[in-house]
């Protein structure tokens, strides 16, 4: 098939073009690269079944695709609260867009959505279910409000005009291709880790996440992508359903670089959720999904890739 990435240059979108170029398809991969990086799709510059086009999902697009998989937006509290009336407009003008285009051509898509949906959550692990607890006028709200009206947008264009809708609530993913200055924690403890300064806790340490590989979220993505049926429009979580402390990925990492890790505390950001964890048995029905890589196997890969790219 042939099929358009928004975000393609970002470290998810990336990694997607990897997979889908791998099973056949034909990609086409769109971004403004404003986190986006060339140099995360120059592996693929010179094949024949791959092209990459500068172009901001705010603005219309017309391309003949059969699937869409719309993960345009900054992820980042660091990048997406440095504008955050763009990343509103990214997230619902882009959903517009791209769902117009679908209903044009009868394509596919896919909205990437994320656990930001669910808030600072009063439900605990959080299933789809669940309608979350969002501060709607926080620093975050650009954000999460932004990620929750692109799920609206979706349905509404499902219900209203037949188009065929796939939505993903996507938890902590980390893995080679993160960005240096990202600001997520696990790149943040990284770098700091591999720099030999001491690791920024947030609050006593105590908020946990759950933490995924990314190729095990690329692998669900696709996965509901191709999957058929009545129940396939509705929202799906895929993450670890292993939640951790700070503290606990603080030492988990310190296992892994071989040395005792020290930390420095900072103020908790406002609206940082307390709790976040996948409820995942929609994804392990529905899919046959559930993530196959250990959290000290991904890390271990994640700590070589930025050895490497802090050794240049």
């Amino acid at each position: 098939m042939r099929v358009l990435v928004t975000g393609g240059a970002g470290f998810l979108g990336s990694h997607l073009c990897d997979r889908l170029l791998s099973d056949g398809h034909d990609v086409i991969a769109l971004d403004n690269f404003f986190t986006g990086a060339k140099k995360n799709l120059s592996h693929l510059a010179n094949r024949p079944d791959f092209e990459i086009i500068r172009h901001d999902v705010v603005n219309p697009i017309l391309l003949e695709v059969d699937w869409i998989f719309n993960l345009a937006c900054p992820a980042s509290p660091i990048h997406y609260q440095h504008n955050p009336v763009k990343t509103v407009k990214t997230s619902v003008m882009g959903a517009l867009n791209m769902l117009g285009m679908s209903k044009r051509v009868g394509a596919r898509i896919l909205q990437a959505s994320t656990s930001e949906v669910y808030g600072d959550p009063a439900v605990h692990p959080q299933p789809e279910s669940y309608w979350g607890n969002v501060n709607p006028i926080g620093l975050r709200s650009c954000y999460d409000e932004g990620k929750r009206v692109a799920e609206t947008l979706m349905m509404d264009y499902h219900h209203q005009n037949g188009v065929d809708i796939r939505i993903i609530r996507i938890f902590n993913t980390y893995g080679p291709r993160m960005a240096v200055g990202d600001g997520r924690v696990v790149s943040n403890f990284i770098v700091q880790a591999l720099r030999g300064e001491p690791l920024t806790v947030y609050g006593e340490g105590s908020q946990t996440r759950s933490f995924l590989y990314v190729e095990d979220l690329i692998d669900g993505m696709v996965k509901l992508m191709a999957r058929e049926g009545p129940d396939a429009h509705e929202p799906v979580n895929v993450g670890s359903p292993h939640e951790i402390t700070m503290l606990e990925l603080v030492t988990t990492l310190g296992k892994i670089i071989g040395s005792d890790l020290k930390i420095v505390h900072r103020p908790l950001p406002a609206d940082d959720p307390v709790r976040r964890c996948a409820v995942t048995e929609r994804a392990r029905e529905r899919l046959g999904w559930q993530p196959k890589t250990s959290l000290e196997e991904g890390l271990t890969r994640t700590v070589a890739y930025f050895r490497e790219i802090l050794d240049r």
